[in-house]
């Protein structure tokens, strides 16, 4: 970890530091733990939102850190068919192979580094699963799955789906170069990340170098989330310890700040975070299962049109 790097950060354009004068450095709200359980055929995920109320998180909807694991042969697992409607399916690769297919013909092969953005919309059926070549072998699998939401208005758009190499990303760095950040999709400080998002958000993994410190300008009208894949450190001016498989949230303000402690395990040299922000939708949420709607009757709806086909047929090759 992580996959996308490059040798020399101060060859990266840099984020400028907020102004003091006109900035308000976002607070620490609260730090949370993320409890393992267990996803699809059985690969374990750390729940990164669990215990954290709705109205800090919205537009995102949940957050799985998949892994990291060291699969064994023929140990590796995917997810079977199964249906969505109304919200978008981020899925973020740093180890190991994943392959997409869904019912509205979009899919493809992920690898370190690469991103699958699918937008349900409306609805359809899709498989993610490793190759058969990785099963065979086994190997280090590790990654992310995030929901986002979509306002009410584009709950029912047409599906879309978005291959977003790792090559794509967008690569900044901070003025001393203590941080390498990657911009998977909105906007930090003028550069824009390639996923095309409904609701606007920000995605960045960040790897902060130890004794690292990082100020990062934060849209006012987007919530603020960080998730510690691996490492330790600190977030907020407060200087609030944090470690790997913990969430912060921040508060209300301008801009964020996280540190990497001096001190970090050999085989976690930096800290490596996700920061996630996005403009609230502030609609109801009617969530059960593979589908996220407005009401309850909505949410029936999906349940019977899934049962009766309508959000697609499995293709026969892979019944």
């Amino acid at each position: 970890m992580p996959a996308v790097t490059v040798e020399n950060p101060l060859t990266l354009p840099r984020v400028g530091v907020p102004d003091p004068a006109g900035d308000t450095p976002r607070p620490v709200i609260g730090v949370t733990n993320a409890p393992k359980g267990f996803e699809g055929e059985g690969f374990p995920v750390h729940r990164a939102f669990s215990g954290v109320h709705p109205r800090h998180l919205d537009p995102f909807i949940m957050m799985d850190q998949m892994g990291e694991v060291d699969y064994a042969p023929g140990e590796p697992k995917g997810t079977p068919w199964h249906p969505h409607r109304g919200f978008e399916t981020v899925t973020y690769l740093i180890d190991g192979e994943f392959r997409h297919q869904d019912t509205a013909g979009g899919g493809g092969m992920i690898g370190p580094g690469d991103t699958q953005w699918m937008t349900a919309g409306s609805g359809l059926l899709h498989i993610e699963a490793p190759p058969e070549h990785l099963v065979m072998s086994g190997g280090l699998f590790h990654g992310l799955q995030l929901w986002v939401n979509l306002p009410a208005s584009d709950k029912m758009i047409a599906p879309r789906y978005q291959d977003i190499g790792g090559g794509r990303i967008t690569l900044l760095t901070t003025p001393d170069g203590g941080a390498l950040l990657r911009v998977i999709a909105g906007e930090l400080d003028g550069h824009r990340g390639p996923g095309s998002t409904h609701t606007p958000i920000t995605m960045i993994h960040a790897t902060v170098s130890p004794g690292a410190r990082l100020t990062l300008p934060w849209d006012p009208s987007f919530n603020g989330l960080a998730y510690v894949l691996s490492g330790r450190g600190t977030v907020g001016a407060q200087n609030r310890p944090i470690k790997d498989s913990q969430l912060a949230v921040f508060g209300k303000g301008s801009s964020i700040t996280l540190a990497a402690d001096t001190e970090q395990d050999s085989n976690k040299p930096a800290l490596e975070v996700v920061l996630l922000g996005g403009r609230p939708i502030g609609e109801p949420i009617a969530h059960y299962g593979p589908f996220v709607m407005n009401t309850k009757a909505e949410l029936q709806q999906a349940f019977e049109d899934f049962q009766a086909g309508r959000l697609g047929v499995i293709p026969a090759e892979r019944v």
